[in-house]
């Protein structure tokens, strides 16, 4: 079946965010924004460059940082400037 002109699927946007700066939203409210490193089926995700916000404060710089999926809540593009 082809897909229709304009529209993608969530792979396709994954794809098109790796090795790019990515907003994670966790279901406990917390954001980590960093390079999206990989990602398996799972939505387990390796970030690196890592910033932790709570309640929109940084607290907390990493390096590289896994997140388990099943704590994911969305993955959000950076807008790029």
């Amino acid at each position: 079946m082809e897909a229709q002109q304009g529209t993608r699927s969530p792979t396709d946007f994954l794809n098109s965010v790796l090795g790019r700066q990515v907003i994670v939203k966790l279901n406990s409210g917390i954001d980590y924004k960093g390079v999206l490193a990989c990602l398996d089926g799972y939505m387990n995700i390796a970030l690196e460059n890592t910033e932790e916000y709570v309640d929109g404060v940084l607290k907390n710089k990493y390096g590289d940082t896994f997140i388990r999926g099943n704590n994911v809540l969305y993955i959000s593009a950076e807008k790029s400037l």
